[in-house]
């Protein structure tokens, strides 16, 4: 297996495994001192260097929000690569009147398109708002929906929340893939895991899993065969690193699991473990 698998969302070919963001633009869901790094270590080159390494696996697929430092690397990617990446976008918009005119949904989505960007997932502080669980809708959905086709881009939705998915099926909504959050230990999980999975199984549409490491909290030996396992084989997995040797290293990871070979991983060399060098 040289090329990752795809899958299609709409009519488009998506890599199964994301490109995630959040280890680029500074959110570790750690502590502030871990994103504070983040965001000092993280410049365009860097970024653009991981996101070289995810194309040369066949990993073209990368989704965050419309942040200049991710446009920029996509940028810059491209032209070093001549690949082009499938941008996802997950905008943030205001959704009652009064906020700043910048912020409007109008404004929010036409800076999307100018991204170039292909699906368009309102983020959570939008969805997880609309979601009206007393009388089983997403509020306004169709209104957004209809403004993301207008513009030529695929509607999607992000959401922290289980309901979201099964709401969105029940009520037949213009949407083409959804977030949600699937990991082993359940972090930042509203459910239990075992729940998630069944709702990922009977989704309609394909899903893309996030936080398959619980932001650190797993290495990938221990997240990535969790998520690869109990998903569909039209469903996603969006992973965030923060270098390309971690790139490198969830990819080859993820191979191994899909392959369903034993991965075959560096071992970290620590003076507590000599004694068990010469029987490996």
């Amino acid at each position: 297996m040289d090329k990752f698998p795809r899958t299609m969302i709409s009519d488009i070919s998506v890599s199964r495994m994301i490109i995630g963001t959040n280890w680029f633009l500074g959110f570790s869901h750690t502590s502030v001192a871990k994103d504070s790094f983040i965001k000092s270590y993280q410049d365009t080159k860097k970024v653009a260097d991981i996101l070289e390494t995810f194309l040369d696996h066949g990993i073209d697929t990368v989704m965050g929000p419309p942040d200049p430092l991710l446009i920029d690397a996509v940028k810059e990617a491209q032209d070093r690569t001549g690949d082009e990446l499938i941008l996802i976008l997950t905008p943030t918009f205001n959704i009652i009147p009064g906020g700043p005119k910048e912020n409007d949904a109008e404004a929010v989505l036409d800076m999307c398109k100018r991204y170039q960007c292909k699906i368009c997932m309102p983020h959570m502080i939008v969805t997880d708002t609309l979601l009206d669980k007393m009388n089983g809708e997403i509020r306004n959905i169709e209104k957004y929906t209809a403004m993301i086709r207008e513009r030529d881009m695929i509607p999607a939705l992000s959401t922290h929340m289980p309901e979201t998915i099964i709401i969105a099926d029940k009520t037949k909504a213009d949407i083409e893939t959804y977030i949600q959050i699937y990991n082993a230990i359940g972090f930042l999980m509203q459910v239990e895991p075992e729940w998630v999975m069944q709702i990922i199984k009977n989704a309609h549409k394909p899903v893309i899993t996030i936080k398959p490491l619980a932001a650190g909290r797993l290495s990938p030996l221990t997240g990535l065969p969790f998520v690869w396992s109990t998903i569909r084989n039209n469903d996603m997995v969006a992973i965030g690193t923060t270098t390309a040797d971690e790139a490198k290293e969830v990819i080859d990871i993820s191979f191994d699991i899909l392959n369903r070979q034993i991965p075959d991983i560096t071992l970290q060399r620590t003076r507590s473990k000599r004694g068990l060098e010469e029987t490996i």
